[in-house]
């Protein structure tokens, strides 16, 4: 079993995974959806908001209306359009969020530390959290039935509402859950690179007792992208790969050795 996660981040093209994933039925996809969502919180006038924790992860703030705008663009125009997408080439893709069937539930955080201005603050009452159970039956009952699972956020918070939740860790929450041998994390970068602005600087193998290291290395939400590596590597998942979303075959080539290899 192979779980695929494909960012939303600015310049990541659906169609090349989407022509990859024909013939295929072990992978569960999951996806993202942070450029859209930005660009319609700017047209609603909500401007997203990001807060930076003191280790250097960058979270979104997210009140009733940003999680009202998450799901406007997650679960509704990205995850139908890549089900869309997938069902125009004959895969019998299936849309759900972390709430449909109780698939991802979660826990709220209490208090998010971030850094502004210099100084530690404290931001509560917050919409965010990370996944705690995944209901592994209901994946198994619709693989076992032909579906091609198509997920995102948001997940279910322990008191019934809706949480939004980093999606690589939501990956990793699942590949960990149904004990893939394989997450790869497609992104619109080559995969882990000591300089961002230059792709020859890949760092082309990590291993897991070297993974603190690549954390150092990783800026911006790369550094998300390596905790998610590290969270699958300790749920049990044997190998996690970063690589480019925007190249012809990007599953087939990330499986054939390109990208950053994590194991």
């Amino acid at each position: 079993m192979i779980v695929v996660k494909i960012g939303g981040a600015v310049g990541t093209d659906l169609s090349n995974l989407v022509e990859d994933l024909q013939g295929r039925e072990d992978v569960i996809l999951v996806h993202g959806g942070s450029d859209e969502m930005n660009r319609l919180s700017e047209q609603l006038g909500k401007p997203p908001r990001f807060v930076t924790s003191p280790s250097g992860h960058t979270s979104r703030v997210t009140d009733e209306d940003t999680l009202d705008i998450l799901r406007m663009t997650y679960s509704g125009s990205v995850n139908k359009r890549l089900v869309q997408m997938l069902r125009s080439r004959n895969m019998n893709a299936l849309g759900l969020t972390g709430i449909d069937g109780g698939l991802l539930k979660g826990r709220r955080k209490e208090a998010i530390r971030y850094i502004e201005d210099g100084r530690i603050k404290i931001l509560r009452g917050d919409h965010t959290g990370t996944v705690e159970k995944v209901n592994v039956e209901l994946l198994e009952t619709l693989l076992g039935s032909g579906y091609l699972p198509v997920i995102t956020i948001p997940i279910e918070a322990e008191d019934g509402g809706a949480l939004n939740a980093d999606a690589d860790r939501v990956a990793a929450s699942i590949a960990a859950a149904v004990k893939a041998d394989e997450l790869i994390l497609l992104t619109n970068k080559p995969g882990l690179l000591k300089d961002v602005e230059d792709p020859s600087s890949l760092v082309t193998s990590v291993k897991k007792n070297t993974i603190d290291e690549a954390m150092n290395i990783a800026q911006g939400r790369m550094k998300k992208k390596i905790l998610a590596a590290q969270e699958a590597l300790h749920g049990g998942v044997v190998r996690v790969i970063i690589s480019n979303a925007n190249t012809d075959r990007p599953l087939t080539r990330a499986l054939e050795g390109e990208g950053t290899h994590i194991c």
